[in-house]
């Protein structure tokens, strides 16, 4: 018998988490992803008494090689038909590129980018032989311009952004929505995860909350693309029309003072 889920990556804080709990409270079966087994269990555990729906959880690392394989598999045993998929795993880097660590910098390349495009893969071919689906790619509105000492980041965020909005109009014929969703600085442990020292303090920061009711409203009305909160739209609206010899320059005064103080810059 196939059970229809919706599965979602880095779903045990955060933005992920709080998709969980909505999808949960609107009757959806669920499959969580992320590295927390304990922070996973409790999660599926509160969801499941509290709206009588069923949770997963699978316990992975997204950015080693061949685990988009190892979650796929995991599905497929299981017959869950994947209904809605919600890219959320990532994490960023503040720094001086050449003084960052490389390896670092490459895993998160893995995670924000190989591993939303293989997931995505994966599920869509199914979902277009079903003629039906959802996915919510998790981009950033750091995706809209290039910036200095969180250079890795924010490209890999763009590439998100142009990714999905590109595979959201091949599928508008088959029925399936798409959805790259760009939250600005959102009240979550981000900053911790991403071994960001001192966080990036935006006046009128976002809570999950909003963040989510955004995407939800998005989907409703079609659209491949929304900047969560009118300060990201503003921003990224600067940051598509400036030319960005102007913009990097200005970002990198706002952000140099923030490197490490060991940093020589």
């Amino acid at each position: 018998m196939t059970n229809k889920v919706t599965l979602i990556t880095g779903a045990s804080s955060g933005i992920g988490e709080e998709f969980a709990r909505r999808l949960a409270s609107d009757g959806h079966d669920l499959v969580l992803v992320a590295r927390s087994e304990k922070a996973l269990h409790e999660l599926c555990d509160e969801l499941m008494l509290k709206y009588k729906i069923t949770a997963h959880y699978v316990v992975l690392d997204l950015s080693e090689a061949g685990a988009e394989d190892k979650l796929f598999a995991e599905t497929e045993k299981h017959g869950m038909q994947v209904e809605w998929l919600i890219n959320n795993a990532g994490f960023g880097s503040v720094g001086d590129f050449a003084q960052l660590d490389g390896a670092r910098e490459i895993n998160m390349i893995d995670l924000n980018v190989r591993s939303l495009v293989a997931l995505t893969h994966k599920y869509l071919v199914p979902m277009r032989e079903r003629g039906s689906g959802t996915i919510i790619n998790v981009s950033s509105a750091a995706s809209f311009q290039p910036i200095p000492f969180m250079a890795t980041y924010a490209a890999t965020k763009a590439f998100v952004s142009s990714f999905s909005e590109a595979i959201a109009e091949e599928n508008r014929p088959f029925g399936i929505r798409i959805l790259a969703l760009c939250p600005g600085s959102t009240n979550t442990n981000f900053f911790a995860a991403s071994n960001i020292d001192r966080p990036i303090q935006v006046k009128g920061q976002q809570t999950v909350e909003q963040v989510v009711d955004t995407a939800l409203k998005a989907l409703k009305k079609g659209k491949s693309k929304v900047v969560s909160g009118l300060a990201n739209k503003v921003g990224a609206t600067l940051g598509t029309h400036v030319p960005h010899k102007i913009s990097t320059r200005a970002m990198a005064k706002a952000l140099r003072s923030r490197v490490s103080k060991n940093s020589d810059l």
